[in-house]
């Protein structure tokens, strides 16, 4: 399977495609999503055993038990080959992922940039660390009935973070943790300019912020991903609703059945 080929063949041509980043970027993603087992390890959810079912987890539609991302392969090698691409046209500026889970979707992107020798950027992971807020219905009527906030397995600490990339041996001064909810953090972080943002809030509240916050520093021709565009109404209405307002009309394309990207005119 060839990971990298599964985002945009037309844009793969135009060069910086490497074989061999390919295969490190394979690896990674099947690693990352726990189906580097192939369904040998035994898959328990409240103390009961799951089957494990390779398409679901390939297309990120379940949560991994012990991986470090639920995102499924196409969305990991989407992270890298934009990494990628970023290195490739030289777009200035830093890499931002909004909402990290276990930090897996962000140790592809710290992977990209250590496999190519990369030693002036930072990865930076902002998240709460403590799951999701309840809604604030009266000011984002769209997250009205959101249960988010009760799922505990969002809950993830810093150390379990640390730990994901530690496992990747990817830790180091180029990996920097922004705790706090959006609302508190984005708007304050002193970093001029992001060659690539990643958005992974799943509500309205806390991707309207994100965007709020991130989009004006993402340099022209960087990359903002989305990853809940498809799967949560509530994301995706707060991304058009951003996109209207400040009249961005730049082509989103498709990388999954819920996740998207577009390129920054």
């Amino acid at each position: 399977m060839n990971n990298m080929t599964l985002i945009a063949e037309e844009d793969i041509a135009q060069g910086g495609y490497d074989p061999v980043l390919d295969m490190y970027v394979e690896l990674m993603a099947n690693c990352l999503t726990d189906m580097i087992y192939g369904g040998e390890r035994p898959i328990i959810r409240r103390g009961q055993k799951v089957k494990f079912d390779a398409g679901k987890r390939a297309a990120g539609r379940d949560w991994p038990v012990v991986g470090h991302s639920m995102a499924g392969l196409k969305r990991l090698a989407n992270c890298a080959y934009l990494t990628d691409r970023v290195l490739m046209d030289n777009i200035p500026g830093d890499i931002i992922e909004t909402g990290v889970w276990k930090g897996g979707a962000s140790a592809m992107m710290r992977g990209v940039l250590k496999a190519r020798g990369i030693t002036d950027r930072k990865v930076y992971l902002a998240d709460s660390f403590e799951g999701l807020p309840p809604p604030n219905e009266e000011e984002f009527p769209a997250d009205s009935g959101s249960r988010f906030h009760t799922r505990g397995r969002l809950r993830v600490g810093t150390d379990m973070v640390r730990k994901t990339f530690e496992a990747y041996n990817l830790m180091d001064d180029q990996v920097e943790f922004i705790v706090g909810w959006f609302k508190d953090t984005l708007h304050k972080l002193e970093v001029e300019q992001f060659a690539l943002v990643r958005l992974d809030g799943d509500m309205y509240e806390s991707t309207i912020q994100a965007i709020e916050a991130l989009y004006p520093k993402l340099s022209t021709g960087g990359f903002l991903i989305v990853d809940d565009y498809g799967g949560i109404e509530a994301c995706r209405t707060a991304i058009h609703d951003y996109r209207d307002e400040h009249g961005i009309t730049d082509p989103i394309h498709k990388i999954d059945h819920t996740g998207v990207w577009w390129r920054k005119s």
